[in-house]
């Protein structure tokens, strides 16, 4: 039998608190105002008083107004046709489509017994070589893109939804620009990605606390998904402003901050998301890539300094670009192996080429005159910028490689790049070939 109580203590912002026994933490209840039924979820209890967490915001619920538990938690529908569907923080649909109520599924579960989980081994091709060449993304892996206000994020996520060679896509927005939400369905659309993606998007204009629940119907779907057998790519953006809803219960709760407000759980509750990311014995996998910006580009700032010890690596955005210094996909030995004999030695002598072309542009600056290795240095700097760090490229490993090659051959001898005989006698372009 559902309890039912009309004893509302306070109300704090988006937080109600009541007198209640005989619930738990994570269940739903029904709060029933003048306005209509508000859906909520107890986020703390102490004694007798218990705090509900309004999805919808607090606005017209009153002190004499009934609150119904419902015995249970968040639960999502989970079937085929989710697929090609677009729905909101609450999980309802906001394409126009139907509501879906068969096969209900847990949110918020916990995550896999480590001892169960099998040892990525297969890459995740992504067309952009600035990942697929030098940072692979790994299935299974857990890593995010660090990113800054004004920095191309979402379009980067949106060209890995579009082009990575999984099963499933399953993007969760969280705080987006209405823009934003209109580019991805867009771009999903036009392309007919939507037809293998399942999106959860909260906007700015939502209220705030369904931002929260984002991760976890996204990861909650994902992970059922995987378990069907399908490789799931789960995109997550923006993991910032999951934590600034974070933050801003916690202060509604008065809990103790932490280091510049956010709450004493931030790593916890961090680390319960990434955590998600799994390869299942004899099954699929859930491989999870979000979007962690970083407020004016401090990396120190809690959010991705707590993120960076969590994920498997980062991919730094900057300028446009995915920068070479910085990005590291911890994963990447465990596939290099297996994709190209070439692959780990031709990604090795690329970046350390243009780390000395770097160099050189400082001495360019300092007034330092250019010989003519300087200037060739230079000059493969460019063109390395220009043809492989380009967020518009696509290309497949086997093509990147194959640049990469011809891109030493235009502009060093053999012996310069400091490859092993047996790859430059394989991989080395004809002369014919780098004349054209």
């Amino acid at each position: 039998m559902k309890a039912k109580f009309n004893r509302i203590q306070k109300i704090l912002g988006n937080v109600v608190m009541v007198r209640a026994e005989g619930v738990s933490y994570g269940e739903l209840a029904l709060i029933r105002s003048k306005e209509g039924e508000s859906l909520s979820e107890v986020i703390r209890i102490e004694k007798e008083e218990v705090s509900l967490q309004v999805f919808a915001g607090s606005a017209g619920i009153g002190t004499h107004d009934e609150v119904e538990f419902l015995g249970s938690g968040m639960k999502v529908p989970f079937s085929a046709h989710l697929v090609g569907r677009i729905f909101d923080g609450k999980g309802t649909p906001r394409d126009g489509g139907p509501a879906l109520t068969d096969q209900l599924i847990e949110v918020g579960g916990p995550c896999l017994n480590p001892v169960t989980r099998l040892l990525p081994s297969k890459m995740i091709h992504t067309h952009i070589p600035m990942i697929d060449l030098f940072n692979s993304l790994v299935e299974a892996q857990k890593i995010s893109i660090f990113s800054s206000s004004g920095e191309p994020h979402n379009e980067v996520m949106a060209r890995i939804a579009l082009q990575a060679e999984v099963d499933l896509i399953v993007l969760g927005g969280m705080g987006l620009r209405y823009d934003d939400y209109l580019f991805f369905k867009e771009q999903l659309e036009e392309s007919g990605a939507l037809s293998r993606s399942i999106l959860f998007i909260h906007t700015a204009q939502n209220p705030v606390v369904e931002a929260l629940k984002v991760p976890d119907l996204c990861l909650a779907v994902a992970e059922n998904f995987a378990l069907q057998g399908k490789r799931v790519l789960c995109l997550l953006t923006d993991m910032t402003n999951f934590c600034d809803a974070l933050k801003e219960v916690s202060i509604i709760m008065e809990q103790i901050p932490a280091n510049r407000g956010y709450p004493g759980d931030l790593y916890s509750q961090l680390a319960k998301r990434y955590e998600k990311a799994a390869a299942f014995d004899g099954a699929g996998s859930v491989t999870l890539l979000s979007v962690t910006t970083m407020p004016g580009g401090d990396v120190t700032h809690p959010v991705p300094d707590n993120t960076g010890y969590i994920t498997e690596g980062q991919y730094y955005l900057n300028k446009g670009r995915i920068e070479p210094f910085g990005s590291l996909s911890r994963l990447k030995q465990l596939v290099n192996k297996h994709t190209r004999q070439d692959h780990r030695a031709i990604m090795d002598v690329m970046i350390q080429l243009y780390a000395k072309s770097q160099e050189t542009m400082e001495k360019r600056s300092m007034g330092f005159r250019m010989s003519e290795w300087d200037q060739r240095l230079l000059a493969y700097g460019e063109a390395f910028e220009a043809e492989l760090m380009s967020l518009k490229l696509d290309l497949t490993l086997e093509k990147a490689l194959d640049h990469s090659w011809a891109l030493l051959a235009r502009f060093f001898n053999q012996e310069e790049t400091g490859l092993q005989s047996e790859l430059v006698q394989r991989f080395w372009p004809m002369p014919a070939a780098k004349q054209g």
